[in-house]
């Protein structure tokens, strides 16, 4: 068991994860202060009271627009790099898979219909996957967004490059 431990210990990379859940919660502020809780998703699920829409004043302006896009494939990509422990060679797998995630879901808003026909009926009775029609019907697609998710991958990439640990690469 302790060698189990040792193992995990050693792939996984704190500071990439640290990194990564910090860009979440700024990308999360941005739904808490600069938006409405009916445009999103986790503030009026959570059933608590927990926006600060019209409390505060808004923190982001105009790059809280597209800070969300920015924010979730950055945080993704770190958080995925970190806990797998890899190298560069896995670096730009995971940089390129969650852009090709990010950028097909932004598209999706674009060409609603399309996207809507694809998703499975069985998304209806689970948590967090019953929104996804939503998400395409009341989503907006915006060019800004997809250059919020080339420099957000580019940045990931770039973090996990200066955060790597060991010597090792490949």
């Amino acid at each position: 068991m302790n060698a189990q431990l040792k193992t995990f210990k050693d792939t996984v990379n704190t500071r990439q994860i640290l990194i990564g859940a910090a860009g979440l919660i700024v990308g999360a502020l941005v739904y808490l202060v600069d938006r409405s809780p009916d445009h999103a998703y986790f503030v009026y699920r959570s059933g608590i009271d927990i926006s600060l829409y019209n409390v505060l004043p808004n923190l982001f302006g105009p790059i809280g627009h597209s800070l969300p896009a920015f924010s979730h494939v950055f945080s993704f990509i770190l958080i995925t790099a970190g806990l797998i422990g890899c190298r560069k060679r896995g670096y730009l797998i995971i940089c390129l898979s969650w852009f090709i995630v990010d950028c097909t879901f932004e598209l999706g808003q674009k060409f609603k219909s399309s996207a809507v026909r694809i998703i499975p009926d069985w998304f209806a009775g689970i948590p967090y996957l019953e929104n996804t029609s939503n998400y395409f019907f009341h989503g907006t697609f915006d060019y800004f967004d997809l250059v919020a998710i080339i420099i957000g991958a580019v940045l990931a990439y770039i973090t996990l490059s200066h955060t790597i640990r060991g010597v090792r690469k490949s």
